[in-house]
């Protein structure tokens, strides 16, 4: 099929029950969407990047990136402490400035989540959301027990959010009928008894996925799958969110709302460390998809250095000079 521009909606997908009867059709789906022109994006992308805005703007921008961070520390080395420490400053991110926003949520691995709750609510940032990742994260290389397992545990001990990854070699392999019934079984192990059902978040690994194809076709495969919320990368790899791979995904679910009426988030994670960059990719936001998803609901920054940015940025747009690296704490 001819390759379309990078803003060409795709067709209107059949029903999910014919896209998903087996793997086949699902091949044929997710190979007839339009090819992605890899330097019209890149060119869009590089377009975009070049906008700049003036200072009431950045001042807004500054502070909705803030509410957008999901602030995280998946280290092997994450002690109860570093995790206490951690939810204190996304409830208050700077102590001395009580209208500086707080972040979206504390992303951490499935045995802090207990331990983050109990700290945003004692800092009381109980709105706060917490999140965790789940299925063999980063690698996704388990038995599908073992990943919903890890999942239930995350929920059970009071996950918000869940950030699951996909299985690469699968999807890889054209095996996509098996990833789409892994995110629908782990989507099903995030609800809830008596309360509200965990928000899933795939993660697509977008370097490993090598190809813009690829990962056009995996955000269609999360999003038919139940996806609340598609991510671009673990952080864990040398290529992890870029402006036009994040591109693609946001373009994916324009065209899936548009076909479908179902609304998905966005989340961008790996290497976005400065104000400026944060601002690029929410320009991208606003021009593919505009103020519906200029929203913490359907819009995240995957992150541990970017506030320190956006805090010294926002203090010099306050007081005229930067603080330095001493004026927030090292994570």
């Amino acid at each position: 099929m001819p390759a379309t521009s990078p803003t060409t909606p795709a067709a209107s997908p059949p029903a999910p029950a014919d896209v998903t009867a087996s793997d086949a059709a699902l091949r044929r789906f997710l190979h007839g969407l339009p090819g992605v022109d890899a330097v019209g994006l890149e060119a869009r992308a590089a377009q975009l990047g070049t906008r700049s805005i003036k200072t009431t703007a950045k001042a807004y921008a500054i502070d909705l990136a803030i509410s957008m961070i999901d602030l995280t520390t998946l280290e092997g080395a994450d002690t109860p402490g570093k995790v206490r420490a951690l939810c204190a400053k996304g409830v208050r991110p700077d102590p001395t400035d009580r209208s500086v926003p707080k972040v979206a949520a504390i992303c951490v691995y499935p045995d802090m989540v207990a331990t983050a709750k109990e700290a945003l609510a004692a800092a009381g940032g109980r709105d706060v959301k917490v999140a965790s990742v789940a299925t063999a994260f980063p690698s996704g290389r388990a038995a599908l027990d073992v990943k919903l397992a890890d999942t239930r545990d995350a929920v059970l001990a009071g996950a918000d959010e869940i950030d699951m990854v996909i299985d690469r070699g699968a999807f890889l392999s054209g095996r996509y009928l098996q990833v789409f019934e892994e995110i629908r079984a782990v989507k099903e192990a995030c609800a809830r008894t008596g309360g509200e059902d965990a928000h899933l978040k795939v993660i697509f690994e977008n370097g490993e996925l090598s190809t813009y194809d690829n990962i056009r076709r995996a955000s269609w495969l999360a999003m038919l799958a139940g996806a609340d919320v598609i991510k671009t990368s673990t952080g864990k790899v040398a290529v992890n969110a870029t402006p036009a791979n994040t591109l693609v995904m946001l373009e994916a679910v324009r065209d899936f709302r548009a076909a479908t009426g179902t609304q998905v988030g966005v989340k961008p994670a790996g290497g976005i460390r400065t104000t400026k960059d944060a601002i690029r990719y929410l320009v991208m936001v606003n021009e593919v998809l505009g103020d519906d998803w200029l929203h913490p609901d359907w819009f995240r920054f995957g992150a541990s250095s970017l506030l320190n940015d956006l805090l010294m940025q926002r203090q010099k747009l306050t007081t005229g000079r930067y603080s330095g690296p001493d004026y927030v704490t090292v994570d």
